[in-house]
């Protein structure tokens, strides 16, 4: 345990980071990479689907939905799991489940068939998210937390990106069946990576924490509420850009695809290692300074994205999309380091399942109510009502920011678990 403790650098003072360190975070960053390509791979193909499966927006709306509930649900169980036995061997019945979704889904041709072979793609990320994601913070020391975490999140936008550009120039061309054939096989190279890492060191079992003590902690439930509304705005967004693009800002499938992609694939890269270094140095500074970074940086998305949608210039969108893009992806590595700030190691991966669980399962209604709002009225202004639901999340995590000023980062209720060896 000493020797593991060495190399995976558990102790809070500043030190070099190792080779271990630094592979461990570049498999889980290549594991998230393929799965949100296999996640975004979809968004281009809508107007393909629209036509060979006769289907609504609000039934397309709910392919994203029905994934983030599947996604939702599973995170509960695997999180709960990947606490107690192997992160690897959790991690790796991910990466099955959403390849063989993907193949699954390319052989359909009816809406039902489609949908159900989609939702079960949530099961990959409710695999490996929460177990990765414990994994790093048992590798990393504390005050590197939220900058080791937004890197893994860079896997994610980058795999998110490439996902569009791979469906919106294997759709038009090859047909969309190719591009969810493409994802499934790419699942095979994390898989193989995942053999080489080591597992970091966590604490005994005795430190596990009863899921009825996690919501016993306000800022946790606090963080939750806001996490519901950010989800439901920023999946919402996703699911509906390309298709807005095209129908509304006079964009081609391709153009906009890879247009989108290329715009906010720098934007969100440089956005998701800003927020998790500002972040970190926020939090030497106020035990809620990683809180503070990703209220202000919501804020700062809201103009941006109300350009992007009310104009009519389509080189005004992609700069909207940009603005915005760079300060929405500040939230994905503080928000988990605040997480496991607060927990002790051993509920480090059942925090986050409990979080995915109750944020997925609400905030996936986005495309859904988005998408029938589109059907009755006008996508234009289901776009808006979801910017006005992220700026409620923002402004819940001023809720958060009361709670830890109050109670402190590791609530009292948690004295009888250890938050961090040598506390």
């Amino acid at each position: 345990m000493c020797g593991s403790s060495r190399i995976f650098g558990m102790s809070t003072k500043p030190i070099a980071l190792t080779s271990q360190q630094l592979r461990l975070l570049a498999v889980l960053a290549l594991i998230n990479f393929v799965n949100f390509a296999a996640r975004q791979v979809l968004i281009p193909l809508v107007p393909f689907l629209r036509d060979h499966l006769h289907a609504t927006d609000a039934q397309l709306g709910s392919l994203q939905t029905w994934m983030l509930v599947v996604l939702a649900i599973a995170s509960f169980p695997f999180g709960y799991l990947a606490d107690r036995f192997s992160r690897k061997a959790i991690i790796a019945v991910g990466i099955f489940c959403w390849s063989i979704a993907s193949f699954a889904g390319g052989l359909f041709s009816t809406f039902l068939y489609f949908l159900i072979a989609r939702s079960l793609v949530g099961l990959g990320e409710a695999a490996y998210a929460p177990a990765a994601q414990s994994m790093i913070s048992g590798a990393f020391p504390q005050e590197r937390r939220a900058f080791a975490q937004a890197i893994f999140a860079a896997g994610m936008l980058l795999g998110g990106a490439s996902g569009l550009v791979l469906g919106g120039v294997l759709g038009p061309r090859y047909g969309w069946q190719s591009a969810l054939f493409v994802v499934a096989a790419l699942g095979i190279l994390p898989g193989m990576a995942l053999l080489g890492i080591a597992e970091p060191p966590r604490g005994p079992r005795s430190e596990v924490v009863p899921i009825l003590r996690l919501l016993s902690v306000p800022a946790f439930v606090a963080m939750i509420a806001a996490g519901v509304c950010i989800t439901f705005s920023s999946v919402s967004l996703i699911s509906w850009g390309v298709d807005f693009a095209v129908n509304y800002k006079d964009f081609t499938v391709r153009e906009a695809s890879v247009s989108l992609a290329a715009v906010t694939l720098l934007s969100l890269v440089l956005g998701v290692l800003a927020g998790g270094y500002f972040a970190d140095r926020l939090h030497r500074m106020f035990s809620y300074g990683r809180i503070v970074a990703v209220a202000v940086a919501f804020l700062l998305a809201t103009p941006f994205l109300l350009l992007a949608i009310q104009s009519e210039e389509k080189s005004t969108v992609l700069i909207g999309f940009f603005g915005a893009s760079f300060f929405m992806s500040w939230y994905h590595g503080p928000v988990t380091a605040v997480l496991h700030d607060m927990m002790p190691r051993r509920a480090h991966a059942t925090s986050i399942g409990v979080y995915m669980f109750t944020t997925q399962l609400l905030g996936g209604l986005g495309p859904h109510i988005i998408g029938k709002i589109s059907d009755l009225h006008d996508l234009q202004v289901g776009l808006q009502i979801a910017v006005a639901v992220m700026v409620c999340g923002a402004l819940l995590m001023l809720l958060v920011i009361h709670f830890i000023r109050r109670d402190g980062l590791r609530h009292p209720i948690l004295d009888a678990f250890h938050a961090e060896p040598g506390d």
